[in-house]
């Protein structure tokens, strides 16, 4: 990764923290952006090394997005790498969640990556080289209740993902699709962490994800699904539903109170 010039968004997140830190320890340029300044100020200090710059921006905003391209373009010379890491996890019932919930669910997960390829692609394609980085979830190979919005945002870019792929399959540009299982960060609130523990749910560390995201970045991976047995899962639900709704319906009804707690 060393020199890559690297747009690096939720930077400031749990697992977008160190991810950056495990860029910047290769040697990579990057341009961090998340939507809270202070936090990614916190990071760009605890990095301590140069080639690092910070945008402070909403990418659900359109003129925010444009900011954030157009400052690694100026500042990095270029842009080899997007890897779309902001992500928000809204749980709970969904015929009781906000609608605006439900909508900024799609927009931050969904439609403002989706943009933001579109935004680097015309230098990618310039260049004749690029990988546009796609972090998605498990949830967005099987849908899980009570995470109903959640799920249909990463199926979305997911299929994004793939076709994106497909589209420019015979160009320089790269499409990454990278699917971990649940994360112990401050994405979850305390419901689902109490979920968690009732239903047994496997939750591994930020940090330990961060690497195998870099690992599957740096090896060009076209899709990766990080956890055993969910990956197994994964191959299971496409082909047989069915088994998947049988297995965790009574996973479900143990995760209903919690949904509801949640609101």
């Amino acid at each position: 990764m060393k020199g890559k010039r690297i747009i690096l968004t939720g930077a400031a997140g749990g697992i977008g923290t160190h991810i950056a830190r495990l860029l910047s320890a290769e040697g990579a340029r990057l341009c961090l952006t998340d939507i809270n300044e202070q936090a990614l100020q916190d990071v760009r200090q605890a990095l301590g090394r140069d080639g690092v710059h910070t945008v402070a921006a909403n990418i659900t905003v359109a003129d925010d997005r444009q900011k954030v391209v157009d400052e690694a373009l100026r500042e990095l010379g270029g842009i080899d790498i997007l890897i779309n890491a902001a992500g928000i996890n809204p749980f709970g019932v969904f015929a009781k969640q906000d609608p605006g919930l439900i909508q900024k669910t799609v927009e931050i997960n969904t439609l403002a990556p989706m943009l933001l390829a579109r935004a680097v692609l015309p230098s990618m394609l310039e260049q004749d080289s690029g990988q546009i980085v796609n972090i998605g979830s498990t949830f967005g190979s099987i849908g899980f209740a009570w995470f109903s919005a959640y799920s249909a945002s990463k199926y979305a870019l997911r299929g994004f993902s793939q076709a994106l792929r497909r589209e420019l399959a015979e160009t320089g540009v790269a499409v990454t699709y990278i699917a971990p299982r649940a994360v112990r960060t401050a994405i979850n609130s305390q419901e689902v962490y109490e979920m968690a523990e009732a239903v047994k749910m496997n939750m591994d560390e930020p940090d330990a994800v961060a690497e195998q995201i870099v690992k599957s970045i740096r090896k060009g991976d076209k899709e990766c699904h990080l956890g055993f047995p969910e990956s197994l899962f994964v191959r299971i639900n496409a082909i047989f539903p069915g088994l998947v709704d049988r297995a965790v319906r009574k996973q479900n009804r143990k995760a209903h109170k919690h949904a509801e707690k949640a609101g």
